[in-house]
């Protein structure tokens, strides 16, 4: 479950796309942990091992920093527990891209993490799904619904408006002004760092927790990740100093608030990170058919986010070595965002991030 998802926001964007609120309703962009941009790649088809942007409290990294002040870093899809003696992370045994809530008590690899607080958000796109058929499987990428202009429905009162201007990082207007683009998933995760026993450079790593499927992705799946709708859900899950393991554990339900499509099998296969992996299909008539009101507020973002300030998407995670590094250090041109499989020509439209 949750094997695949997707991530195309360049590492500015991420900043502007998940802005969180600190315990006094104060609404604040995160930086990134000093470094950090250079290990994360966008890419349209994520896999275990890749590296991939999380939000957590700063108190980790920095133990004078305020609980609630959160941070941006890039960790390797797959927990290596700390107490691991391996000196090659890849020689772990068993799977650890995904925990399951109830388990999280249970095994050594999550609880050691959980009761020392070390929860995160991971964030995406959306992720994956495969729906097992007779003899196939029909791949489905799964995502919040998006809202005219890509603003979170239902999210933004007046008195949180107001709070806009208590941003921290001395941005312009522009910047100041809400995210319309894409509205990321948080999905609640563990995360903890590893160090090879014959010494060198600290490695961190997550896992994503996964509870039942909510009515509406039963159909797809038995297993979902644990969402976490809303700003307020994101600060009691970070906030491991007012808010204690086992209570955080009650944020772990199912939601039902996740919309999606069939996609190609084109992202069966990890190597293939363009596009048309997100690209709306009919499996039935293996045609591209009609969008539906939710993917077509995909679609008109993707079209209209700026190329520019894309870093080159993942190249296959499967040559990726513990440091995240590709064995071969060829660049791929920027594809622009998510957005160039509907495209087929250039857009006229000018960049609408903001």
């Amino acid at each position: 479950m949750c094997g695949r998802t997707a991530c195309t926001l360049a590492p500015e964007e991420l900043s502007r796309a998940c802005r969180y609120r600190d315990r006094r309703g104060q609404r604040h962009r995160p930086r990134w942990k000093d470094g950090d941009t250079d290990k994360y790649r966008p890419s349209y088809n994520k896999s275990p091992q890749s590296f991939s942007p999380v939000l957590l409290s700063n108190r980790h990294f920095n133990k004078d920093s305020p609980v609630d002040e959160c941070v941006l870093t890039a960790m390797r899809w797959g927990l290596v527990p700390a107490w691991f003696k391996e000196n090659d992370p890849n020689k772990m045994q068993y799977s650890t891209s995904n925990c399951r809530s109830e388990s999280l008590l249970e095994k050594k690899s999550y609880k050691d993490p959980l009761l020392k607080g070390q929860r995160c958000v991971v964030l995406a796109d959306g992720f994956y799904e495969w729906r097992r058929l007779e003899k196939e499987k029909q791949p489905f990428f799964i995502y919040f619904p998006q809202s005219q202009g890509g603003k979170v429905p239902s999210q933004q009162s007046t008195q949180e408006e107001k709070s806009e201007h208590s941003l921290d990082q001395g941005e312009s207007d522009q910047e100041d002004s809400d995210w319309t683009g894409w509205r990321l998933l948080t999905m609640a995760g563990l995360f903890d760092c590893w160090t090879p026993p014959s010494g060198g450079e600290a490695l961190y790593t997550y896992t994503v927790i996964t509870v039942d499927a909510s009515p509406n992705i039963q159909s797809i799946h038995d297993r979902m990740p644990a969402v976490l709708d809303g700003e307020d859900e994101v600060r009691r899950w970070l906030d491991f100093g007012e808010v204690k393991s086992l209570e955080a554990m009650k944020l772990l339900q199912p939601k039902s608030s996740l919309t999606f499509h069939p996609v190609s099998s084109l992202v069966n296969n990890s190597r293939n990170n363009s596009p048309e992996c997100l690209q709306p299909v009919d499996p039935t008539i293996k045609k591209t058919p009609k969008p539906s009101a939710s993917s077509k507020m995909m679609m008109s973002w993707l079209k209209t986010a700026s190329p520019t300030k894309r870093k080159d998407t993942d190249e296959d995670s499967a040559s990726k070595g513990p440091d995240g590094k590709t064995e071969s250090e060829k660049q791929t041109k920027p594809t622009g965002p998510l957005q160039q499989w509907l495209l087929g020509t250039g857009s006229s439209k000018k960049p609408k991030t903001s």
